[in-house]
This record gives C-alpha cells, sequence and structure tokens, in this order.
C-alpha cells in the first residue's frame, strides 16, 4: 500500500552522517538470497574500495560455499541500481560513495546454492 504524506514534513533530518561514527553503506549480493537484504556497514570515507573485497566482505559474506569462488575481477557493481565501476585503489568518497549509498554486486556464474539463488 502506497503512503502518501499530506502535508510536507517540517523537520530536519535525524540520520545525518554526523550522527554516526562512520557514514553508513548498505550493500548486498545478488542472486544469493540467504542475505535477504543489505548490510548497512559504518564505513570510514577514506576506506579503500578493494578493502571490501579483501577485508570486509570476507567476514559477513565468506561463510556462503559462492563466496571463495568468487573472481572480483568479473563482479559486476551498482550503485542505487545503475552499473558502477569503482576504482579499487580509491577511497569510497573518492569512488563517489556516501552516506546510506546502496551498492550491490553480482557474480557471474555464481547464483547461489546449486543455482537456487540461496
Amino acid at each position: 500500500m502506497t503512503i502518501i504524506a499530506l502535508k510536507p514534513y517540517s523537520f530536519p533530518p535525524q540520520d545525518t552522517a554526523e550522527k554516526f561514527p562512520a557514514p553508513l553503506l548498505y550493500i548486498g549480493w545478488e542472486d544469493h538470497l540467504m542475505f535477504p537484504a543489505p548490510f548497512c556497514l559504518p564505513l570510514p570515507p577514506q576506506t579503500p574500495f578493494g578493502a571490501l573485497a579483501e577485508q570486509i566482505l570476507p567476514g559477513i559474506y565468506g561463510y556462503h560455499p559462492d563466496f571463495a569462488r568468487i573472481d572480483w575481477r568479473a563482479v559486476q557493481w551498482f550503485k542505487s541500481g545503475k552499473p558502477f565501476q569503482p576504482d579499487p585503489a580509491k577511497t569510497l568518497a573518492e569512488n563517489g560513495i556516501g552516506h546510506k549509498d546502496l551498492i550491490r554486486f553480482r557474480t557471474p556464474g555464481l547464483t547461489g546454492i546449486k543455482g537456487s539463488c540461496s
């Protein structure tokens, strides 16, 4: 059901970046519904994008059998639903990723346990 506000909101947002220890990044793995929603991670803007695959995502998705088989050179990235080509050597901020952005990644050839998307 769609909800429509009858009056415009007239208060400041309460979830601005300044109110968190680090900007929030939502990240999800396409075709792996064992993780039905993106994870929300507080990540400093100076975090190198390459650290996601090397240091951060293994702790979140690493127990899935497909994770060890990911070819990170072939991963397709999406930012807010649109194809996105990040530079792993640049920071999240330099890649244009900010507070509460959503990035998703697709791993060609890997679609969950026995191709079940789970």
